[in-house]
């Protein structure tokens, strides 16, 4: 067994437990602790990464109890890749919130964070539904915590409803591995691979009902309408490195349905069949337009950050719903840009917001210290959002269009070049106003702290996102060669099985 599989899961809860215990009230230990835990997991993340490119899926026991009798982890191409991109993201974004002090505003940030990353690394490397249902839940108790983090009001308020959310998603999940479990009797998703294509006709509609209510959940981590209303106030009200680390949670919405609608629910079961994507397409398409017009509308700089997620997961989930290896192929290179595209703009929002002390977009705006960098950073983060050459949001969305076959071409087509253009127009605005239209004159600069860290931090996101770019070919290359594995997950499969023999 790689015992290197459980250390993205271990690591930051050791650090979460020894950060909460130890390190608590000395925050300058506490940030040098979990900055080189941060370090150590994206270190190891793309150990990991090589290990599953070079010899593909491969099963950490855990206890040495086999599956499908014992809790598993299982790195693969697509959970390696996962586990890489949040380190990547974590670490920049933890990078900034020291730099700008953020997290001086509330207790227990350092370990809230660790945990977090438990959980989302926890969520992408299990090979169990139950255990996913797991890291769901820590992913929630120490995500509320980071949203909250620095009090007021509002964003209580936004909290509360992120929770009761998220509480409804958790209570589905449990009915949905209820009902899987009365029929299958396992929850090991390699080993329900197996079972459900020789499942009776008698127990369809059980497991039809089941894959409707998985999919429903997942539709709530992933923002798709119509369950997208707890995101933008939570996302808007977050603190912004907070708002920037939620970029790749979202993405565990789709990372799931990937999974489960590629390896136990595929389309040629003969029990669901094309029920997922039918159901899937259309509120992908929807979730596009509701996040455009968001952006167009919104009177609130992290509220246009946070309809721009929802555009994003739309796009993202456009390709997935077409459960095709090419589509899935161009998913996970959108996945990949449109996390370091939506965790570059929090940050940029986060920027602007310290220094005006208000993110509005429709009162007067006081002057902008550092006004030509942040603009700089923004005109990028916008073009990348947005789609437009020459970076990745633009080779992505061509990526997805080339992908989409079908009678649904003409729709998916439209509706991913309209909304395009609406976010464009959205951020077109925003911008302008921003730092076009302020009411300054050059002795009227408030004074600022420089914060050369948070613009470091920042800046690396958006070179992230021009090295995905220069990437393109190569990196195509190797998620086509994933896709086609999540598409025929026989290796996937046998990995499992190799612990029951």
């Amino acid at each position: 067994m790689n015992h290197w599989i459980i250390v993205p899961v271990v690591l930051p809860a050791i650090m979460g437990a020894f950060t909460l215990l130890v390190l608590r009230t000395t925050l300058d230990l506490a940030r040098v602790f979990s900055t080189a835990a941060t370090l150590a997991l994206l270190a190891v993340s793309v150990m990991l990464l090589h290990d599953a490119t070079v010899n593909g899926p491969e099963v950490y026991f855990l206890g040495d109890w086999p599956a499908p009798f014992g809790i598993v982890l299982v790195l693969d191409r697509l959970s390696a890749l996962m586990v890489a991109l949040t380190a990547f993201l974590a670490l920049a974004v933890q990078l900034y919130a020291i730099g700008t002090g953020w997290d001086r505003k509330g207790r227990h940030f350092h370990a809230l964070w660790q945990f977090q990353l438990m959980g989302v690394c926890g969520a992408f490397l299990t090979g169990d539904a139950f255990n996913l249902f797991v890291f769901f839940e820590v992913l929630l108790i120490a995500s509320y915590g980071l949203m909250i983090h620095g009090g007021g009001r509002d964003r209580l308020k936004a909290g509360v409803q992120y929770v009761a959310y998220n509480l409804l998603g958790s209570t589905l999940f449990l009915f949905a591995l209820a009902t899987i479990y009365s029929v299958t009797g396992t929850l090991n998703m390699a080993d329900l691979a197996v079972k459900l294509p020789d499942l009776p006709e008698g127990d369809f509609a059980l497991m039809r009902a089941a894959g409707v209510m998985l999919l429903m959940v997942f539709a709530i981590k992933g923002a798709l309408v119509p369950l997208h209303f707890w995101l933008p106030a939570t996302y808007a009200e977050a603190p912004g490195p907070v708002a920037a680390l939620f970029a790749v949670m979202t993405k565990v919405g789709a990372y799931a349905v990937i999974r489960c609608y590629t390896l136990f629910f595929p389309e040629d079961l003969p029990a669901t069949g094309l029920l997922f994507a039918d159901l899937l397409l259309p509120a992908a398409l929807i979730t596009l337009f509701v996040g455009a017009f968001g952006v167009m509308g919104a009177r609130n700089l992290g509220r246009v950050a946070a309809f721009a997620a929802i555009t994003s997961m739309g796009t993202l989930f456009t390709a997935v719903a077409q459960f095709t290896p090419e589509a899935t192929a161009a998913a996970l290179y959108y996945a990949v840009h449109s996390t370091l595209a939506g965790g570059a703009l929090f940050l940029i929002a986060d920027l602007v917001v310290s220094r005006r002390g208000t993110g509005s977009l429709t009162e007067a705006l006081s002057p902008l210290p550092q006004n030509g960098l942040i603009a700089s950073f923004f005109m990028a983060s916008a073009i990348a959002t947005a789609g437009m050459p020459p970076l990745s949001g633009f080779l992505g969305k061509l990526l997805i269009l080339d992908a989409t076959r079908g009678p649904d071409m003409a729709l998916v087509w439209g509706a991913i070049l309209v909304s395009s253009f609406l976010v464009i127009l959205g951020l077109s605005r925003t911008g302008s106003t921003l730092f076009w239209k302020s009411q300054a004159t050059p002795g009227d600069l408030p004074a600022h702290p420089a914060q050369p860290l948070a613009f470091v931090a920042t800046g690396g996101l958006l070179a992230a996102l021009a090295l995905w770019t220069v990437a393109a070919g190569p990196a195509t290359a190797w998620l086509e060669e994933t896709a086609l594995m999540l598409h025929t997950p026989d290796a996937y499969i046998a990995a499992n099985k190799l612990g029951g023999e």
